[in-house]
């Protein structure tokens, strides 16, 4: 049989190609079997078997976190003499329910370590943990427990060429395994005193960077748990972390000297292994209340900028001194100084906490140090996000709250999963008495980043526009405002239930207006972009004046270019009382930072929208404009509320800035 030439030829190209196509393929299924399918298994029979640590004795004594939550515990039983913010209960976690296998450094484990390791892999082990973890035996973690891979990698700001360099550790219930009580960062050439109690880590710390020295990790291994007194247990090591900058590490821990990246020049920021020692929780914030004098105070701080890297202040003059340089720190020490003066009950952060724009590219590190002046006078604080809290990366906004709960004295929220944005929420100020009535209403809300617009020429999305407020949105709010109950206003405390003539006293003293009404308490509310009603108009007062107190115009408008009318579908729209005649808002104030420049105070429709000014050396401002903070001075159990602003000069000289009562007696009509 002859071969037609045209098939013969066509089968000896067909036998050239199939040999190094073949070969390519085949090289292919092998690295997606290594890398991606493969999984090492110790099969179904040994899975099935149970560990040591499965049957020996987990603990003895009890497994109790010493976390203290602000439950306030019901009227009849808070004791004579005891305010009832003041009453909490402590909350008790079941220590055994906590995985042992995974890195969460806001867990409160007081599970100690019996091993760590250091590996450096060029593939990322989230994608692989087999490839890059350390070698184990099913028998070694049923007794020392499964390597957990901390997920954070110390050659992150080294370059990409400088691979994942990851600590591993084990952790055990077990009462008979030596733990893990200290840990030294040493040089090649060094070990520490009474070696023979201590373990190196095989792979030094700074691994794969050029040009500095090596820096080896030793642990020292002390007593099993069965043996160490109560004191000993609560000081062995329970946790690690990374912290990048040069600023504080994260609640609880402590940083190990020296650095595992030292800073080189602008490019490179200092890595620190960072360590917990026990259950260190965080103190919570107790329920917000007025005074017995019924006041309350809020603090508004807006746009501080916070960087991973300490930065240079910004339009500031040539005498200020700024610390060598750190913006943060500066802009730390002047909060300081105004919570020291103004002693407020609660801190409003209205948003842009972190810079964003490529330098918060660890939020956890920028998260730590931004409220620690707040809550190192154990104040009350909260926040809401900014346009730019969102450009960090991989941590997203729902993430972030949880970093920010675990803070002390939080009261932040993440509010509703099924509506626009992350941190809508309300917080209720209850009265001081026994009664705990609600007095005052904070509305917080999320105005979101920026609107996706059209696709650039690299094909990917351009912010083109500021978000906005949307429609579901203004339903919740519409709900929450709905649910609110009315209730007699001036308020009157309940002298009967509480402190006797020190009441009366108190009562005596208040000036409070002549007139009853049932109504919702007033309330205020505070989201970061201004609604575009905010450039308005303002109300013309009694005396003709427009009722527009401040500095605006000195930047260009920060509102959205869309909008789904919050303000008239929303705000005109939540009465105070549902009779037909009444037609008083119960929002009577509106907090915004984002323009750093503006801090006007402007009333349109019955409305008061307040700007915060810029408040720190981070953000932009202008030679001659100082930093300021806007304080809400609310008295008279919620009815009257009045607003001033400290600078960082007039202001620490008791020279308020726009002294103006808002609602009230001896508001400005």
């Amino acid at each position: 049989m002859v071969v037609p030439p045209a098939l013969a030829k066509f089968g000896r190209w067909l036998r050239n190609v199939s040999v190094p196509v073949s070969t390519f393929l085949s090289f292919c299924s092998m690295l997606l079997f290594l890398f991606i399918l493969y999984q090492p298994t110790p099969g179904p029979g040994i899975i099935q078997r149970l560990g040591w640590q499965s049957w020996d004795l987990v603990s003895t004594g009890k497994n109790i976190d010493t976390t203290v939550s602000p439950i306030s515990a019901p009227a009849e039983d808070i004791p004579e003499g005891v305010d009832w913010w003041n009453v909490t209960t402590d909350t008790q976690v079941d220590q055994a329910s906590l995985p042992l296998d995974v890195w969460n450094p806001l867990m409160p484990h007081d599970t100690g370590f019996s091993e760590i390791a250091v590996t450096r892999c060029f593939v990322n082990p989230r994608f692989n943990t087999g490839l890059c973890a350390p070698d184990s035996t099913s028998e070694q973690d049923a007794i020392r427990g499964k390597w957990v891979r901390i997920d954070r990698n110390l050659n992150y700001d080294a370059g990409y060429f400088a691979g994942y360099l990851n600590l591993y550790y084990r952790r055990t219930r077990r009462q008979d395994i030596n733990l893990v009580t200290d840990i030294q960062l040493l040089p090649e050439s060094q070990s520490p005193p009474e070696p023979e109690s201590w373990k190196k880590a095989a792979t030094s710390l700074r691994s794969g960077v050029s040009g500095v020295s090596a820096l080896y990790l030793w642990y020292k291994v002390g007593k099993t748990a069965a043996n160490m007194s109560p004191e000993e247990r609560a000081n062995i090591i329970t946790e690690l972390d990374l912290s990048f900058g040069d600023d504080i590490p994260w609640y609880g821990f402590e940083k190990l000297e020296p650095p595992t990246l030292p800073r080189r020049g602008g490019y490179t920021q200092t890595t620190w292994l960072t360590m917990r020692r026990g259950v260190k929780p965080a103190p919570r914030a107790p329920p917000l209340h007025f005074s017995h004098d019924g006041r309350f105070k809020i603090l508004q701080i807006a746009d501080l900028h916070y960087s991973v890297a300490a930065g240079t202040c910004r339009e500031t003059p040539a005498s200020l001194d700024c610390s060598g340089g750190s913006d943060n720190l500066t802009t730390t020490s002047l909060i300081s100084r105004v919570l020291a003066i103004e002693k407020p009950d609660l801190v409003v952060f209205t948003g842009d906490q972190l810079n964003g724009q490529g330098t918060s590219w660890d939020p956890k590190s920028v998260l730590a140090k931004f409220s620690r002046a707040v809550a190192d006078q154990g104040i009350p604080w909260t926040a809401i996000f900014g346009n730019h809290d969102e450009e960090t990366g991989y941590v997203a906004k729902v993430e972030q709250v949880k970093l920010m709960q675990a803070l002390p004295y939080s009261l932040v929220e993440a509010g509703p999963k099924d509506i626009h944005g992350v941190g809508n929420y309300v917080l209720k100020v209850k009265s001081a008495d026994a009664s705990k009535t609600h007095l005052l209403t904070l509305y917080f809300l999320d105005s979101g980043s920026y609107s996706k617009g059209f696709y650039n020429f690299w094909g990917l999305f351009t912010p083109t526009a500021y978000d906005w407020i949307r429609q579901n949105q203004i339903d919740w709010f519409l709900q929450e405002s709905a649910s609110i109950s009315p209730i007699q206003r001036p308020f009157t405390p309940d002298t009967d239930k509480d402190l006797g003539q020190s009441w009366k006293r108190q009562s005596s003293d208040q000036v409070t207006p002549q007139t009853s009404k049932l109504a919702k308490p007033n309330a205020l509310m505070f989201f970061h972009m201004p609604l575009p009603e905010t450039y308005d108009t303002a109300d013309s007062g009694n005396s003709g004046r427009l009722l527009d107190f401040g500095i605006s115009g000195q930047e260009l408008r920060g509102d959205a270019k869309s909008s789904d009318g919050f303000f008239s579908k929303g705000i005109l729209s939540a009465l105070e009382s549902d009779h037909v005649t009444n037609t008083v808002q119960e929002v009577k104030v509106i907090g915004n930072g984002h323009c750093h420049l503006t801090e006007n105070c402007r009333r349109v429709k019955g409305v008061w929208f307040c700007f915060g000014g810029g408040g720190s050396y981070s953000g932009y401002g202008k030679l001659g404009f100082d930093r300021r903070f806007r304080i809400y001075d609310i008295s008279d159990y919620g009815e009257t509320i009045r607003t001033y602003k400290r600078t960082e000069q007039d202001g620490f000289q008791d020279n308020l800035v726009d002294d103006i009562v808002l609602v009230g007696k001896g508001a400005k009509t």
